[in-house]
């Protein structure tokens, strides 16, 4: 099984190929155990999902409102009170607790559509939503375009100011062992997402990293890089 950050149909397929065995996605937080996941031997496994909910576990996407969306629409990943899997409370910080739920609900702070057949997707972080030009981008689907450039070894996508969108996609680019920064690779990394995601989602600001920040599990600091740029203004 594979948890923290969602795989493309590559890693996939690569793990399947050279190991001969299927990667199991699934989600789960620390206040609520694993709640949703893949099970290859009752269900196909889709790159990018993370698979339906557990039994015994009602898992929905709300709006802002709290209202259940409809289908492919994103919104916030909700675990209904009850699962003996969920926390009860943050240690002597009820205020914090208390904005962990609306109603029934438990919200995870985690963004996810849901298909026609109940399978989910994971979309980003709530804090790493990028507002840009009226758009609502979530960094994942690009940061999987960018690694699919054999260029690109690691990639991290975030938001910064700008004056005339509101924020424009930035993308911090670890590169993989053989290829060196310059001006060229940079639009061609560019255009790379360009040609595969809706114009919007390019990153206009390409910086090569020699490391991208990580925590012990693999995901991606994105917070991290935030504070980094604004230390920059």
């Amino acid at each position: 099984m594979s948890g923290g950050e969602a795989l493309g149909a590559e890693i996939l397929a690569w793990v399947h190929e050279e190991m001969g065995v299927t990667v199991n996605e699934i989600f789960g937080q620390t206040e609520a155990n694993y709640v949703i996941g893949n099970c290859h031997e009752l269900m196909p496994v889709r790159p990018r999902s993370m698979g339906k909910p557990y039994p015994g576990h009602d898992v929905a996407v709300v709006d802002e409102s709290g209202n259940l969306t409809s289908e492919e629409i994103a919104g916030e990943l909700a675990v209904r009170k009850g699962t003996p899997v969920m926390f009860l409370e943050y240690l002597g910080k009820p205020e914090a607790t208390q904005s962990k739920f609306w109603g029934e609900w438990m919200l995870t702070g985690d963004l996810a559509s849901r298909d026609g057949d109940g399978y989910l997707f994971f979309k980003g972080r709530k804090d790493d939503i990028i507002n840009c030009a009226g758009y609502r981008i979530g960094p994942t689907e690009i940061e999987e375009c960018l690694l699919k450039h054999p260029a690109v070894a690691l990639a991290a996508v975030i938001g910064v100011p700008d004056t005339t969108r509101g924020n424009v996609i930035k993308a911090f680019v670890q590169l993989a062992n053989g290829y060196a920064p310059s001006v060229d690779l940079e639009k061609e990394i560019q255009a790379h997402v360009k040609n595969r995601l809706a114009v919007y989602e390019y990153p206009r600001l390409v910086e090569f990293v020699q490391e991208i920040p990580t925590t012990v599990t693999g995901k991606i600091k994105h917070d991290e890089l935030r504070r980094l740029e604004k230390s920059r203004i």
